[in-house]
């Protein structure tokens, strides 16, 4: 059992929390706390005060929500090992779950396993994921599931698994006017339908997404992105040096479709794939869709450039739009993050 938040913050100030009791604080200066099999991973978080922790978290699967505000600034959350199958944060809220105080359901943000607010988030080696399954409530239509639900400034997640069906990844911003960057490297992100969504400037580099099969008579199975990029935006979703592969048939999934929510109908969707590597499983013929008629795709800002694989075959040229070198320039992990390097070079 995870020790109560005056326990912890007594021990913070002491040095020194009992072993097996609850999450564990590093001494000196250093300002760490270790989570262990048993003790709560939001415990920890709600040990935080003020900017700069870093919360390790031994081998394991922690079966919660854990929720990071907006005080934690400039937290890192990290698995002990650099094997990210080694830690599992997971639990199974869906859109239409209802909550436990009968106060209606979670909807979709409030879904996520793990969500964070926080600016200068870091979370690497380890595992997020939402285990909801839609043939288990047949009795729910609200499926989406999330696994990560991300707002605040400079978010970067390294070598983290994100796993669930429908709306895995939720790439969000704190206000409409705001534009908050989030980096995604060498990670692996699976799901089926717009399971990387998002009004967030999101760049992913060297990552990998997986679409998976899916018990459907219906074409298209789902959808890899589904950008809602704020019209003030220049920059929404952005892919490099990555790859996509599949676990269903041939040509069942589409790449993206614009997602314009109906409580911001001015979103003007923005995604660029680049540099990476399609597979057979999205459409080479069709690989945009509408998600609603009265916003079609052809108006969106979608593009592609130097993409290779089977499902990155251009046989209807008007189908998938291309960027011109000069163009290309503009659509840079550097372009797109602009005075923030999470990484040293691009």
């Amino acid at each position: 059992m995870a020790l109560p938040r005056r326990t912890l913050l007594a021990g913070i100030a002491g040095g020194l929390v009992a072993a097996g009791a609850g999450p564990a604080v590093g001494l000196g200066r250093r300002r760490v706390l270790h989570v262990r099999p048993g003790d709560s991973v939001q415990a920890a978080v709600d040990a935080v005060v003020g900017s700069g922790w870093t919360i390790v978290v031994h081998p394991g699967t922690y079966r919660e929500v854990v929720n990071v505000p907006v005080s934690a600034a400039e937290l890192t959350l990290r698995g002990a090992t650099r094997d990210p199958r080694d830690v599992v944060i997971v639990h199974d809220n869906a859109n239409g779950t209802r909550k436990p105080d009968g106060s209606g359901t979670y909807g979709t943000a409030g879904s996520a396993t793990f969500s964070s607010a926080a600016p200068g988030l870091t979370v690497r080696d380890l595992t997020l994921a939402n285990d909801w399954l839609r043939a288990d409530h047949p009795e729910i239509t609200g499926t989406q599931a999330v696994a990560a639900y991300v707002t605040g400034d400079r978010s970067r997640f390294s070598r983290v698994r994100l796993l669930a069906h429908q709306d895995t990844l939720f790439v969000d911003t704190s206000a409409l006017e705001a534009f908050d960057r989030q980096y995604f490297s060498h990670c692996y992100i699976e799901g089926d339908v717009d399971f990387v969504f998002g009004r967030a400037t999101a760049v992913f580099a060297d990552c990998h997404f997986h679409t998976l099969q899916r018990d459907v008579a219906f074409t298209p199975k789902g959808m890899v992105f589904a950008p809602s990029t704020a019209r003030a935006n220049p920059h929404g979703i952005l892919a490099v040096r990555s790859r996509i592969t599949s676990g269903a048939e041939d040509a069942a999934y589409k790449l993206a479709r614009p997602w314009v929510p109906s409580y911001e109908t001015t979103a003007w969707p923005s995604l660029v794939v680049r540099d990476s590597r399609i597979g057979p499983g999205i459409d080479p013929v069709a690989p945009y869709t509408n998600m609603r008629d009265a916003y079609p795709w052809q108006s969106m800002r979608f593009a592609e450039y130097r993409n290779t694989g089977p499902g990155s075959v251009i046989t209807v040229p008007e189908n998938r739009p291309q960027l011109a070198p000069a163009e290309a320039d503009l659509h840079t992990p550097a372009a797109y993050l602009g005075d923030w390097r999470p990484v040293r070079t691009f």
